[in-house]
């Protein structure tokens, strides 16, 4: 149709499409294809569908579309979604954006902006439907029938008094059920939840997961009703908040940016600061085995599971701390529940030592046999059962410490108010590593003193 020029029929197909799918089929043409496009859509379609485009593809766009275009997309944009697209871009570029506004959207976009970085203002919008608990039903439906058409959502309808403060929320089915001459007084309940303005957007979610809501009104510290958040944009701040877990899970800082956009030197830097700190922290494993020199030299039939030991530690303490990080971000567990943790920590790292030092006793046991009988060596040296015994014990060992840091240190760095997704696996696994080779070495020297040490 593009290239037939056959506009008025791309025009009507389009309009029947969702305009999360339009999103996608722009996505896959090339630019010159998506501007076109995009003056054929009507204004309200096209803002529609821009909203649903990844910051890269609206920045093309931008630059590609003529200016009275731009102008019309960004006036109809919804406030959080334009917030949204003008915080990401340089300060210039937005304020140049920003001129192009009309005055009311003007002063919305400058409001919002306003607000601290990653708070709830941010992602808020200014379009609700607002009503006083004297209307009547029929009232409220003419209300909604006049203003609802720009409201971001209809789910919910809110209750303020004469100076616009909140006190209710009010689902539309309640006044579909209502008879018409029924007062919102009689219909509220007086329970709501509510978030603030400086609230940080991670507070908010909790908030959204604590009532379950598709929507919840915002206000400012005096209680007035300025704006609503909608389930959509916590959806994103979830993403958000997931993707940078994930990362410091794997030993680096956050990226802030996706993969593919981010500068390659900035990607190396947030790598290298992780990678550095680990490498120094390996360090020590090598000061360690030095300091055991030689009980290694009497007896070099240790080293043999050195790779066993660390390992099992490093991994039941990334256990840990990945279920501790993630049971904090979803408020299962918190500051006051350490104790208990620590209690349930150190029966689980003695169960879980207690099979793994079962399997590795049986390992050198089953070896030190079948090299005896069948190879006429013995790989472990004649004194194998106490080798067998230092592997068993030293794994219940080393799994309980590992497990033991790995839960606990979550914890030490919310209590001084770091992230706890900083205790990321690979720092844990450097951590049990250290101790985990002294946890291994003191007990050889306990069970082998006076035969092989």
């Amino acid at each position: 149709m593009i290239e037939a020029r056959n506009f008025a029929a791309l025009r009507e197909i389009f309009r029947e499409w969702p305009p999360a799918d339009v999103a996608e089929v722009i996505l896959d043409l090339p630019e010159d294809e998506q501007v076109i496009i995009f003056r054929v859509l009507p204004h309200d379609l096209a803002a529609d569908v821009f909203e649903y485009l990844d910051f890269d593809a609206q920045q093309t766009l931008l630059r590609a579309m003529a200016h009275e275009q731009v102008v019309a997309i960004l006036n109809e944009m919804a406030p959080d979604d334009r917030t949204a697209l003008l915080e990401e871009l340089p300060s210039a570029a937005a304020r140049q954006l920003i001129r192009l506004l009309t005055p009311e959207e003007r002063r919305i976009a400058t409001a919002l902006l306003g607000y601290p970085e990653d708070s709830v203002g941010r992602l808020m919008t200014p379009d609700f439907i607002a009503v006083h608990e004297d209307w009547t039903v029929q009232q409220v439906l003419n209300y909604v029938r006049e203003h609802g058409r720009d409201s971001e959502t209809l789910n919910f309808v809110y209750v303020v008094d004469d100076r616009g403060k909140l006190i209710d929320d009010v689902r539309m089915r309640e006044f579909l059920l209502r008879p018409l001459t029924a007062k919102v007084s009689e219909i509220r309940d007086q329970t709501f939840g509510a978030l603030n303005v400086t609230d940080s957007q991670q507070d908010a979610l909790n908030v959204f997961r604590k009532y379950d809501r598709a929507a919840l009104p915002v206000v400012d510290s005096n209680g007035v009703l300025v704006g609503i958040v909608t389930a959509d944009d916590m959806l994103d701040v979830a993403e958000e908040e997931a993707t940078e877990d994930i990362q410091k899970f794997g030993g680096m800082e956050a990226l802030d940016e996706p993969y593919m956009r981010i500068p390659l030197w900035r990607m190396v830097r947030k790598r290298a600061g992780w990678l550095i700190i680990l490498f120094l922290g390996e360090m020590l494993t090598a000061t360690a085995m030095a300091s055991y020199q030689e009980e290694l030299a009497k007896a070099l039939v240790l080293a043999l599971f050195l790779p066993l030991i660390v390992s099992s530690g490093g991994n039941s303490g990334s256990q840990a701390s990945t279920l501790m990080i993630r049971a904090m971000a979803l408020g299962e567990v918190t500051l006051r529940d350490w104790w208990r943790v620590m209690g349930r920590e150190v029966q689980a790292g003695l169960s879980l030592g207690a099979i793994l030092g079962a399997i590795g006793v049986v390992r050198v046991a089953v070896w030190a046999i079948i090299g005896e009988q069948y190879l006429h060596r013995q790989p472990y040296g004649p004194h194998w059962p106490l080798v067998a015994i230092t592997v068993g014990i030293s794994l219940v060992g080393v799994v309980i410490w590992g497990t033991l840091s790995g839960s606990m240190l979550p914890f030490l760095l919310r209590r001084i108010g770091a992230d706890p997704a900083t205790s990321s696996a690979p720092f844990v696994a450097t951590l049990v590593d250290v101790t985990g080779l002294i946890i291994y070495f003191s007990i050889a020297l306990v069970i082998m003193r006076g035969v092989m040490l």
